[in-house]
């Protein structure tokens, strides 16, 4: 391209759309867009956002966050493709990474579709796509003008906490944005701080999961995100016919419906064990006194299980609960079973149940001082067969507490995570299990601690009968 052409490509350095259907032979006989006038009204609408934001000079600095959630077929690769095209093209030295839910989604359709759209474009000589990356065709600009697919993993975010390209541009996309750990999303924060700098973190996909960081987008940050639901029956091109047989089949509020068509978040994921819509109508649910008090109060403990995860205490009595105590790891043990004892004798809980796992020794030190407390092992018998392990068990019994009205903290928002998070695994013999916390972390989640504190309330039978006294001695464990 001449000169000429060089600087008809950069008069569209912040008007993505205009370059768009300048750039690209729409409508062209025998060519690969013939049948296509122009971007689709949403991927037109998603370009001129951006241009929008890059335009005005109070916000062209300040890293500008969309997501878009939607059903089947819009053709969410498309508009990435002519994302990456316009923005490597329009400015010097840009940097972009491109992730997915899978590698091989990033290498069968992803990147297939972005490749397309550099090599339709008008200036396609000036790239070289390859399977997983688009770099400038000019030697000595190859290190610094690209564009890299990078598989995400929670044990390798690398390549996401060393993007940084100050005074230039930054582009980051996420497709099939639900399935992506949300360490990677945490560590992909990093990109947003530098200086003078063109960002957009731009993230796509069907709405699968009701939890993680994508859902967020949509609830606790939607005020950082600018946000998009686009129903498949509303975006040209695609079937209707065969979307409204599915409709027909499933019922518009079905959760397939939801996340197929629709672009709405699930009411219950498929593996998601307890449904978002029990744990929003548990937190801040108003319970009369009488309506409660009359059941016994169980005191819980579930120790930390790894460094950064915390020490939860809490209290359950009948339907309602509340954490008591939340403590960062303490290897002390009997400086912790004070604190379990300090709490037990304020309340006068009838009954102290601890995790196994890690609070063995805090059990051992209240039996010294006379506490009648009670281990719990979560990987032990179930007494209901429907369920694989005491775990299980007791987070079934959790699942219908909050059923039956239980009532959660409203301004708790850890433990309103943790009970939404876990996830259930697939057994032939059909038995409940629910995911490991090591299994969780893999997924970008912290280890349920808040909510493993209520499960344990229900481990055991308690009789309101004989409410704890504290024995009167002179040692007191407090003063240790």
């Amino acid at each position: 391209m001449t000169d000429a052409d060089i600087a008809e490509v950069l008069k569209y350095k912040h008007d993505p759309l205009g370059y768009v259907q300048a750039m690209f032979p729409w409508g062209v006989k025998g060519g690969p867009l013939e049948k296509h006038p122009g971007p689709r009204d949403w991927q037109a609408q998603d370009l001129r956002d951006i241009g929008e934001h890059l335009s005005n000079p109070e916000t062209r600095y300040k890293p500008l966050l969309m997501a878009t959630a939607s059903g089947h077929g819009i053709g969410k690769s498309a508009d990435v493709g002519m994302i990456c095209q316009w923005g490597m093209s329009t400015c010097a030295n840009t940097r972009i990474v491109v992730t997915a839910n899978t590698e091989s989604q990033l290498r069968t359709k992803t990147m297939p579709e972005i490749g397309k759209w550099f090599r339709m474009a008008y200036n396609a000589p000036w790239w070289k796509p390859a399977a997983m990356h688009v770099a400038s065709a000019d030697p000595q600009a190859v290190g610094s003008w690209r564009l890299d697919a990078t598989p995400w993993s929670e044990n390798n975010t690398e390549a996401f906490a060393g993007l940084h390209n100050q005074g230039s541009r930054i582009i980051m996309i996420m497709d099939e944005a639900s399935a992506i750990a949300n360490k990677v999303w945490e560590v992909a924060e990093g990109v947003l701080t530098d200086k003078d700098t063109e960002i957009l973190w731009l993230v796509y996909g069907n709405p699968t999961r009701n939890t993680g960081y994508f859902r967020e987008c949509f609830r606790k940050y939607r005020n950082r995100w600018k946000t998009k639901q686009i129903d498949s029956r509303t975006v040209e091109g695609t079937n209707k016919e065969t979307l409204q047989q599915m409709v027909d089949a499933y019922g518009e509020d079905s959760d397939i419906v939801k996340v197929r068509i629709r672009g709405m978040f699930p009411s219950m994921s498929a593996k998601q064990f307890i449904g978002t819509e029990d744990v929003d109508a548990a937190r801040g649910r108003h319970l009369r006194p009488e309506q409660y008090e009359f059941a016994p109060k169980i005191l819980t403990c579930d120790p930390a299980w790894e460094g950064d995860d915390m020490l939860e205490i809490g209290l359950r009595q009948g339907l309602y609960f509340r954490i008591l105590a939340t403590i960062p790891k303490n290897d002390n043990d009997l400086q912790v079973a004070a604190i379990l004892a300090k709490h037990q004798d304020e309340q006068g809980a009838q009954a102290v149940f601890i995790d196994a796992g890690y609070g063995t020794g805090i059990y051992s030190a209240g039996k010294s001082w006379g506490r009648n407390w009670q281990l719990v092992w979560f990987g032990g018998e179930s007494s209901n067969p429907a369920y694989l392990n005491k775990r299980a068990e007791i987070w079934g019994l959790m699942k219908q507490w909050l059923k039956d009205g239980g009532s959660i903290d409203d301004k708790d928002d850890a433990l309103y995570q943790d009970l939404i998070g876990p996830e259930t695994v697939g057994r032939s013999d059909g038995k409940i299990q629910l995911e490991s916390k090591k299994d969780m972390k893999a997924r970008g989640l912290p280890s349920p601690g808040k909510a493993d504190a209520l499960a344990l309330s229900f481990a055991y039978p308690v009789s309101p009968a004989g409410i704890h006294k504290a024995p009167k001695r002179e040692y007191d464990p407090l003063r240790r």
